[in-house]
């Protein structure tokens, strides 16, 4: 430990420089779990190791060659472009290069801000999240799910289904514009009680002050992250790490109350009366009494010495649990208001904001509804929660595949080959599965599966100007599951020597999971394992002519690019990269430069 703290506090860098990244982000974490402040970090920004680590993460990501303010992508990505951000941070000459903003539609009809970084800065701001993530990930509140290694919506969705049983009123909470609206100030005095270093302090201030430009005029950025940076959402983590901490340590010390609810005494008579009857062999009335026992609560549900407030967010959505009445709930919600205006400077949503009853409405959440159960004959569910599939749900993906009412053909996808619709058809159902797989009432989806089974085969049938019946009879089978058969529609595609391709449509059991946890993408690792890409980087050789001279990597958006069978004559580097099924290829500038003119290449030619 005295050798890593010599590494963050070293006066030179130098020593940061050898040591590798995942040495250093170790470093950091531990730091950040013994609550120690993170000191000297911005001489961490000089070590190239962090940089190959940010690229190996980021340069899959579908935005990778999508262009910001200038033509700077992926494509052309090089151990000098990392040399050059380095030697600008060193000398504080790095300047953030304003964000292109596009709208992209909500749900509600209404445009949401996404701002598109250039590759320079992406490769910036991933090391940046990566020192900042290690540090602060430790400490972050455990009911907070949202942007977090190794959680996501289920995580959250589990932790109300397991710990929230007996709720008498929801909160639902939504933050208005929360990352359009995050004080800049109020972000950086949060970051500057831990960090100690303003070096850093200033290039954080610098990237939310950068700017957009937005039909190509720029406009200055007077709040909020900008939403489509890699950073983005782990500042807004750190921001809202206030909420969860005054919901922990100042509201739930104060609402919760009691260690459990007091003993029901009409339940607890009827038992004794019950085994008084049973020993005395009158079963008739031992029986009445047990079916009787059944239909009341062991336990005062209302029990005015017993309270207990739950809570979980994820981004900028919480959800609060109380177990009290509904005056509690509603001072909760005036506190939580008062909270975020004094002290965060941001503003719940009325619209979004409600106060629900659990037992007769339902809490939305995550794409869920949530509710308590109740049932006079079954005691043992009473105030268990229920996560269930919004029938709207099922009726708005249910629109893209009907029109008048019934099933339609979808035009769009007939000139595809019939593995890729029933794969495109597939892909979008399991997603739906996977997704609600924690939900009571998932076997509703079968409305939502028949009606794209239906579109499925009328788009088939549409192509090959056939009957419904007619591929039914064709592609029709069934596949085993681990409940069983199950009936789908199977498209077979043989390969001499190879095993065949095979997509179906189906088979996909509409059975409650309650163990199926899909989590977000993982934003951490401590593995020391190097990507493939980045070792063929380091090898600093040309791929096609050997060179070592200025060697940079060829990035292309998907192997479609070069998969071309209606293609007469393929450049050479089209042939190279299908051959090698990468989507990556290490060329040396004078390389990279034929392959970008159309030239073929002159090793290849001699």
């Amino acid at each position: 430990m005295a050798k890593g703290n010599r590494c963050l506090e070293t006066q030179t860098g130098e020593v940061c420089k050898l040591q590798t990244a995942e040495t250093i982000l170790g470093i950091i974490r531990e730091r950040g779990l013994n609550g120690l402040p993170l000191q000297n970090v911005y001489r961490l920004l000089f070590n190239p190791d962090l940089y190959l680590r940010a690229y190996g993460r980021i340069y899959r990501n579908d935005g990778a060659m999508t262009r910001g303010t200038t033509k700077e992508t992926v494509d052309g990505m090089s151990l000098v472009k990392i040399n050059d951000i380095i030697e600008t941070i060193r000398f504080e000459r790095y300047r953030w290069t304003p964000v292109r903003r596009v709208e992209i539609p909500k749900k509600n009809g209404k445009m949401r801000p996404l701002g598109i970084p250039t590759w320079s800065d992406k490769l910036l701001q991933e090391v940046m999240r990566s020192i900042l993530e290690a540090y602060y990930e430790p400490q972050f509140c455990d009911h907070s799910h949202g942007f977090r290694p190794a959680r996501g919506c289920h995580t959250a969705l589990t932790e109300i289904d397991r710990q929230w049983t007996g709720t008498k009123w929801f909160v639902e909470g939504d933050i208005k514009g929360c990352f359009d609206n995050i004080d800049h100030s109020v972000l950086l005095s949060f970051l500057r009680e831990k960090i100690q270093d303003n070096r850093f302090l200033r290039l954080v201030e610098n990237l939310l002050k950068a700017g957009y430009l937005e039909d190509w005029n720029y406009k200055p950025t007077l709040s909020g992250t900008p939403q489509g940076g890699i950073i983005s959402p782990l500042l807004a983590n750190i921001y809202l790490d206030r909420l969860d901490e005054y919901v922990v340590k100042t509201l739930m010390p104060e609402y919760n109350k009691g260690t459990k609810r007091a003993r029901n005494p009409e339940y607890h008579n009827l038992g004794t009366a019950a085994y008084q009857n049973k020993k005395r062999g009158n079963l008739e009335r031992y029986r009445e009494q047990k079916r009787m026992a059944k239909s009341i609560p062991s336990v005062i549900t209302d029990d005015p010495d017993y309270r207990r407030l739950r809570y979980v967010r994820y981004a900028d959505d919480f959800l609060l649990g109380v177990v009290g009445p509904k005056e509690e709930a509603e001072e909760i919600k005036e506190k939580l208001r008062t909270f975020l205006t004094e002290t965060l400077r941001l503003e719940l949503s009325e619209e979004k904001t409600l106060i629900t009853h659990a037992s007769t409405e339902q809490a939305r959440f995550l794409g869920y509804d949530i509710t308590i159960q109740s049932a006079d004959t079954r005691r043992r569910v009473n105030g268990r929660v229920s996560l269930r599939v919004p029938i709207s749900f099922i009726e708005e993906r249910k629109r893209p595949y009907m029109k008048d009412g019934k099933p339609v053909h979808r035009s769009e996808r007939m000139l595809d080959h019939d593995f890729s619709i029933v794969s495109q058809y597939q892909g979008e159902y399991r997603g739906y599965v996977q997704y609600y797989a924690l939900a009571d009432n998932i076997a509703w989806l079968s409305k939502l599966k028949w009606v794209m089974e239906t579109s499925l085969l009328k788009t088939l049938a549409h192509k090959h100007k056939a009957s419904v019946a007619q591929m039914v009879k064709k592609y029709a089978t069934s596949a085993w599951t681990q409940h069983g058969p199950r009936r789908c529609l199977e498209v077979t595609i043989e390969r001499e020597g190879r095993k065949p391709l095979v997509a179906r449509f189906g088979a996909l059991p509409l059975r409650r999971n309650g163990k199926k946890i899909i989590i977000d993408q993982a934003t951490a690792t401590w593995t020391s394992k190097r990507t493939e890409l980045v070792k063929r980087l380091l090898a600093d050789e040309c791929e096609i002519c050997g060179s070592t001279e200025h060697v940079e990597v060829h990035h292309i958006r998907k192997m479609a690019d070069v998969q071309q069978p209606g293609r007469k004559r393929k450049p050479d580097w089209m042939v190279i990269m299908a051959a090698r099924n990468r989507k990556t290829l290490v060329l040396c500038s004078r390389c990279h430069d034929d392959l970008h003119a159309g030239r073929p290449f002159k090793a290849l030619s001699a």
